[in-house]
């Protein structure tokens, strides 16, 4: 009797071997910014909970700085094709996608990071059902710190702007930028270091943290803080690999996602103060309490933007603005 025991034993340990075995997953996940970002360090963070709360058994290589050659306006169809499973995208670039996705860039919407997780919860469910048609899921979302303007002198007058030719991450900052007098030119970050390197451009339009993490002390001497947006960047993963996985690692991957976007979020309330104290120690010059006259132009500058944002989405844009009104009160 023991000898047919013993058998059904083994038999047993090697078929939940087996089960193991086939239950490990392994992704890869791309970003186009540096490791030392926000976004990477949010998306670091999902990683390691995903892993811990799926006992191991979903395992996620992180691919920063655009390692595979993805920049955020590729990735959108990269994960949706299942070219990658996972990615940390920007969003701007994704205008032409749906003009929703340009919505967290329109300039002095949002301007606190209170007023950009209103805005992110009002339009959350717009951007779930676009991923979602493209074969995809949304796990989570987190904001860039406030844009301001990277450049070789203050950038704080409508004068100073005039002619500057300058970095836009989308479409609405090149139109409020133009609108101002400058020359924008819009550019994936991959593609930003190198222009000022050939002098192709005279700064850029971006957050602190982005330039801080890109070194772009090496190429630019001032920041000047004018809060222009705080536009986001979402983690979101292939809808079939998704849903390849077991219940329990689905579960996983919701909590590991959930508690990673309140990481990300918390990152960034001190995250521009640090930031300034790196640029500081590398000889920059913060450009700070700008005169409100300046951002009352800017803001008119940028009026065409939303006003162009709002033609495009028609009924659905001006729920979204209600929803994100109703957010504010509360």
């Amino acid at each position: 009797m023991s000898r047919m025991i013993i058998p059904a034993m083994v038999a047993a340990v090697l078929g939940f071997g087996a089960q193991s075995a086939s239950a490990q997953v392994a992704w890869d996940l791309v970003n186009e910014y540096p490791p030392n970002s926000i976004h990477a360090q949010a998306a670091d963070r999902f990683i390691e909970l995903l892993s811990e709360k799926s006992g191991g058994s979903i395992s996620v290589t992180a691919h920063h700085g655009a390692a595979l050659g993805y920049k955020s306006v590729d990735q959108f169809d990269a994960v949706g094709d299942g070219a990658v499973q996972v990615a940390s995208s920007f969003i701007g670039p994704w205008a032409g996608i749906d003009p929703a996705f340009i919505l967290t860039s329109l300039p002095f919407l949002a301007p606190t990071t209170e007023d950009a997780f209103a805005l992110y919860k009002a339009a959350k469910p717009t951007y779930e059902k676009v991923l979602e048609d493209a074969n995809q899921v949304l796990l989570f979302a987190t904001p860039w710190p406030p844009s301001g303007f990277w450049g070789n002198k203050p950038v704080d007058s409508m004068e100073a702007l005039k002619g500057m030719r300058i970095r836009t991450f989308d479409a609405s900052g090149t139109t409020t930028l133009k609108a101002a007098g400058a020359a924008p030119i819009q550019l994936s970050w991959a593609d930003v270091v190198p222009q000022l390197m050939t002098k192709g451009i005279d700064g850029v339009l971006t957050s602190a943290d982005g330039g801080a993490a890109s070194q772009l002390w090496e190429h630019q001497s001032h920041f000047t803080e004018v809060n222009y947006a705080l536009p986001l960047q979402i983690v979101h993963v292939n809808k079939d690999a998704f849903e390849s996985l077991s219940e329990e690692q689905r579960k996983a991957v919701t909590e590991a996602a959930s508690e990673a976007e309140a990481y990300g979020w918390e990152l960034v309330v001190n995250r521009v103060q640090e930031n300034y104290e790196q640029m500081r120690s590398h000889g920059m010059t913060i450009v700070e309490k700008v005169s409100p006259d300046f951002i009352a132009e800017l803001t008119k500058a940028g009026q065409l933007a939303v006003d162009d944002w709002k033609s495009k989405m028609g009924a659905s844009g001006e729920e979204i603005l209600k929803a994100y009104e109703e957010a504010r009160k509360n």
